[in-house]
């Protein structure tokens, strides 16, 4: 069975964060596992506390796990600051997952910081070069690439410009595009891939981010391609969107078992379908 670790921070409402990660990978027919890396305390509202973990705790739990798993994926959300960004680079170089998907987690919906402003520095230089793929947001993507991102053009020139910083792919994800908010932005070496998906009018968006992440390294760990994993990914996290319970006063929740229920469509196949990608010469 595929293993996936998720390196990430605990919402207590359980629509994001380590929790959301491992729903998702259950879903997508992965074992999740995790190093925890700071605790929260928030809902669909809000954020309102958080303590980061010490770093030997982070550095334990990694020792722990790969003493005993075979790791065949990984993604990084919430990291906290400088020093937890460091001792997770120093522990993905120790054990090299063979896949790594980095979701650049910077600040929370709701609009509380989730990454120190020093740890930006520390996620560039020591996380990026070592990343299968990056996911940033459109924010996360400005700050990045130094760069304002308003078109799928811009999309695709920052994540052109954070690929040079040494990851071999980043996915700009458009929620925040002005004219393409259901289109996102693969670049990899070899040119850019646009990849559109169905725009869904929800309040369910909470842990979108972290539950895209988490599917897209559990289809590598799988073995389909970058393409492939992406696609499957972005069906199976509308469809999440789509049939997102009514939880809570503010972003609610997803459903990462969507598929359980008797009015969905029930075949998780359906991800894989290949949809028509559009190609964006760089």
């Amino acid at each position: 069975m595929r293993t996936v670790l998720t390196i990430a921070g605990s919402d207590s409402g359980a629509g994001a964060g380590i929790q959301a990660d491992l729903k998702a990978t259950s879903a997508n027919g992965g074992y999740g596992l995790s190093v925890l890396t700071s605790v929260t305390a928030q809902n669909t509202k809000a954020v309102t506390a958080a303590f980061a973990l010490p770093p030997e705790l982070i550095e334990a739990q990694f020792d722990a796990i790969f003493d005993d798993f075979e790791v065949h994926g990984a993604k990084s959300g919430m990291l906290a600051d400088r020093e937890r960004v460091e001792v997770v680079a120093a522990c993905m170089r120790r054990y090299r997952p063979p896949q790594y998907v980095l979701d650049p987690v910077m600040v929370s919906k709701s609009g509380f910081p989730l990454l120190a402003e020093d740890a930006v520095d520390a996620m560039r230089d020591e996380l990026l070069p070592l990343a299968t793929l990056v996911t940033p947001n459109v924010a996360e993507a400005q700050l990045l690439a130094g760069m304002e991102v308003r078109t799928v053009s811009d999309a695709a020139e920052a994540g052109r410009r954070i690929l040079e910083l040494g990851p071999e792919a980043v996915l700009v994800k458009g929620g925040h595009l002005e004219e393409s908010p259901a289109t996102d932005v693969l670049v990899e070496l070899a040119g850019a891939t646009v990849i559109e998906g169905e725009y869904l009018e929800s309040r369910n968006t909470h842990g979108t981010g972290c539950t895209f992440s988490a599917a897209i390294a559990t289809q590598l760990a799988g073995g389909l391609d970058l393409v492939r994993a992406v696609h499957a990914a972005k069906r199976y996290l509308t469809e999440a969107i789509r049939y997102g319970p009514a939880l809570g006063e503010g972003a609610r929740p997803t459903d990462h078992f969507f598929y359980l229920r008797p009015e969905a469509d029930g075949d998780p196949s359906e991800w894989l379908i290949d949809d028509p990608v559009k190609e964006l010469r760089l």
